[in-house]
């Protein structure tokens, strides 16, 4: 009898990781992007290493551990590779898609049809989280522990709610909304297992002394901290991330159109459930609001399961042609957002502009290894890594790098001369009548032009490449090779 009854539950956990992976099996060996490259690669390598819970190989963070160690513990059985590694996340995308579709079914008891099956149809063709899944990042991992926390909280199961909420704060920081929101409602219901809701903040409490400790800064860094905790809450950054939330989570990607079916059947979102998920929803929209200078789109993540598990549950309450017609065009806004980039600035990394941004820099480094090998070369963050670190999979060797921070017009100052130099475009295109006003409030300017760089530097453009709306150039004295001619890459 107990065999069966986890017989269904195994089954479904079984086919979401098999889709998971059947559907990233063209990105499995696709070299680290971003912030995998600057933090999380690099600190689970030191972990792996050194045993050391602090990276030393890049610049401390607030962010707990706990994702780091289950990469070095993967590491240590599997070995080190790119394709372990996103193996490993897409075992995590697996089990999250898994605490959704139980997260579904528990806010869904009420509302007709079958939401929860939308649930994870919308999160599989969500940019979003396609992308994330796969990534060496805390976004994902932290929506599979909130979604089972929430889920175990709404079986009453509080003690267990708990403990998952203390693993979801060791995965990231922001995640104590959750339990903080939980622990709050058992307190107004004066039940006495409220007291469970401190295990979290306790560890989260440990760890910070732990850093302070270590580093000598409760959050890794004054950098860090400065940047995600102080930067943010300038009033204008406050409104511009207030303003993004809102549309990434209720507009972007056709979600305007779960937006309009959830406000038309508003009146079915009521009772205990739905009460403590849009708690939740606006604790964790404050937080995320308020903190993180990058303003990144993923920290939403922890949010999709209630807002599709909403948008499913109003589909299931229109009429059948409607509901047909709202589903598919809302999922294939979702799935079209994977390809489509919007005409304003966003970070790549929110759909298939990663793999662009990837494979470009990629090839750009095997050009540098087979044509300039043992020459210095400039340039940003995060190419100058990949550069550095063969282990990101971008070289075969080490190359001598100058490092800038990006190509703002400053950072060439003081630089007398380069022998090689790789411009590329480390953001999607602005918008004009926006610039001004991100000169003034986030200290935007415009990258410094090729043409700049040739008559300063006695440069020549020795090799460009394009592809969907990014470039990457490289620039050289006295080119060594033949020059490639500049060519558009592959779709």
């Amino acid at each position: 009898m107990r065999a069966g009854r986890w017989k269904a539950p195994l089954t479904f956990l079984g086919l979401f990781t098999a889709v998971a992976f059947l559907i990233h099996v063209p990105y499995l060996e696709l070299p680290f992007h971003w912030d995998e490259v600057g933090y999380f690669v690099p600190a689970a390598l030191d972990l792996l290493k050194s045993g050391r819970l602090v990276p030393v190989s890049t610049e401390p963070t607030a962010h707990p551990p706990l994702v780091l160690a289950y990469l070095a513990g993967v590491w240590k059985v599997a070995g080190y590779s790119i394709a372990s590694t996103r193996a490993a996340m897409l075992v995590l995308a697996g089990l999250a898609l898994m605490a959704a579709f139980l997260l579904g079914v528990e806010l869904s008891r009420q509302l007709p049809g079958a939401p929860a099956f939308l649930t994870v149809l919308f999160l599989l063709v969500s940019p979003l989280f396609y992308t994330q899944s796969m990534m060496a990042q805390l976004d994902m991992p932290a929506m599979l522990f909130t979604a089972l926390a929430l889920c175990l909280f709404l079986r009453e199961n509080y003690r267990a709610a708990a403990i998952t909420a203390t693993v979801l704060v060791l995965v990231k920081e922001t995640g104590i909304a959750a339990p903080l929101v939980m622990g709050l409602w058992l307190a107004r219901e004066r039940n006495r297992e409220a007291i469970w809701f401190l295990l979290p903040l306790a560890a989260l409490a440990c760890w910070f002394g732990f850093l302070w400790q270590t580093t000598g800064h409760p959050f890794g860094s004054d950098k860090f901290t400065a940047y995600n905790l102080a930067y943010p809450l300038h009033p204008f950054r406050l409104a511009v991330s207030l303003l993004k939330r809102l549309y990434t989570l209720f507009i972007a990607d056709f979600h305007w159109l779960g937006t309009a079916a959830i406000v038309y059947c508003r009146q079915l979102f009521r009772g205990r459930a739905w009460s403590l998920a849009f708690w939740f929803a606006g604790a964790h929209l404050a937080l995320v609001i308020a903190l993180g200078g990058a303003q990144l789109e993923r920290y939403l993540l922890p949010l999709l399961p209630v807002f599709y598990t909403a948008a499913g549950g109003a589909w299931f309450a229109l009429r059948l042609k409607l509901r047909i017609a709202g589903v598919s065009v809302m999922a294939g806004g979702l799935l079209a957002g994977l390809w489509w980039n919007p005409p304003y600035p966003f970070p790549y990394e929110n759909n298939l502009a990663m793999t662009t941004f990837v494979e470009l820099n990629k090839t750009a480094a095997h050009y540098l290894e087979r044509a300039h090998p043992g020459r210095t070369v400039t340039t940003a963050w995060p190419l100058s890594d990949a550069l550095r670190r063969p282990e990101f999979g971008y070289v075969q060797r080490k190359h001598r790098v100058r490092e800038l921070p990006d190509f703002h017009p400053r950072h060439f100052d003081g630089i007398e001369e380069i022998d090689v130099l790789v411009l590329y475009s480390r953001e999607w295109r602005r918008v004009p009548l926006m610039e001004e006003m991100w000169r003034r409030h986030f200290g935007y300017a415009p990258p410094i032009e090729s043409e700049e760089c040739q008559d300063r530097y006695g440069l020549t453009p020795v090799a460009r490449w394009e592809s969907r709306g990014q470039w990457i150039e490289i620039l050289a004295r006295e080119p060594l090779s033949p020059a490639p001619p500049s060519r558009r890459l592959p779709i």
